[in-house]
């Protein structure tokens, strides 16, 4: 018997899925922060900032295994084989990439942070071509990421200083927060051919949350502030992050990382406009800001638009 077609597989959901991707993880960045101003952490505050984290991936990891296991018709869990995958895959994709996410976030704007995190991409494409070897490293991608990188050069440039405006603990901990990202990834397009993507990410979640949660706890963080308001906001950031990224998964199941990696380029564009209209951060309407999403954008786009990228 033929197993059924997934509607992912059609190219013409690839468009409505990756952009509604990558509108819910744009909302995220200003979202935290409001996060943080409603639950009383304090930027200084790194165990309370695991934790907030924590909390949030654990409870997208309870939503996401709901979901998972409400369309398989059966309760989805990782086996003997399978759970080394998600022990790794929540190491890069929670634990590493959101420890270092939400501390930077608390040390630079929206504005900056949801460009930096744009260079995921160019991430990602480096560590599929030249470590796992699953696309071609080709020139249009090497001049992309050069266009890229300049974009996010731009947006730390401060008084045409090219170190002012950069902090380890602030711009750094984005960056590195990327990587972990990018990483994660690639190793989901790698095993997402011998195992349910859904089943991955959801696992993940749940992993890499109850870790965060214990580890924050244990440093001595606290949240306080828990109001309507303040828990709706809790529970958006956890559904955002278990349709987002398994969605995401899936979508990296069927094509090239290349070709579903150049609507990364939409997060830092919906973070831009969503930061300036709810955090009131006004360098977002700035000439250098724009100039820099402009480059970002085109690094993306010169990246994909040669035939080859989209084949291999």
């Amino acid at each position: 018997m033929e197993n059924k077609k997934s509607i992912l597989e059609n190219p013409k959901m690839v468009l409505p899925s990756a952009m509604l991707c990558c509108l819910l993880w744009g909302s995220a960045f200003p979202l935290v922060k409001i996060g943080f101003s409603w639950l009383n952490i304090s930027s200084n505050d790194v165990p309370a900032e695991i934790l907030f984290a924590g909390l949030r991936f654990t409870l997208a990891g309870i939503i996401a295994i709901i979901i998972t296991s409400i369309i398989s018709g059966k309760f989805l869990r990782p086996t003997k084989k399978s759970l080394p995958k998600v022990f790794s895959l929540s190491m890069f994709q929670t634990i590493l990439q959101y420890l270092f996410f939400y501390i930077g976030l608390s040390n630079t704007s929206g504005v900056k942070a949801s460009v930096i995190e744009a260079m995921n991409v160019f991430v990602a494409l480096i560590v599929s071509c030249l470590i796992f070897r699953l696309e071609k490293f080709t020139a249009a991608k090497v001049i992309g990421s050069v266009v890229g990188f300049a974009g996010v050069v731009l947006i730390n440039i401060s008084k045409g200083d090219l170190i002012g405006g950069i902090t380890l603990t602030g711009e750094g901990f984005i960056l590195i927060s990327t990587v972990a990202y990018a990483f994660s990834s690639v190793l989901m397009k790698h095993w997402s051919g011998e195992e349910n993507p859904m089943m991955l990410s959801a696992w993940q979640f749940f992993v890499g949350g109850i870790v965060m949660s214990a580890v924050g706890f244990a440093l001595g963080g606290r949240i306080s502030g828990f109001e309507f308001k303040s828990i709706l906001l809790l529970l958006y950031l956890a559904a955002l992050s278990a349709v987002a990224y398994s969605l995401w998964a899936s979508l990296l199941k069927y094509y090239p990382v290349s070709r579903i990696a150049v609507y990364g380029f939409m997060n830092p564009v919906f973070g831009f406009i969503l930061s300036a209209f709810l955090l009131g951060e006004s360098e977002a309407f700035g000439l250098k800001s724009i100039a820099a999403l402009i480059l970002v954008c085109s690094g993306i786009y010169i990246v994909n638009t040669s035939k080859k990228a989209n084949k291999t």
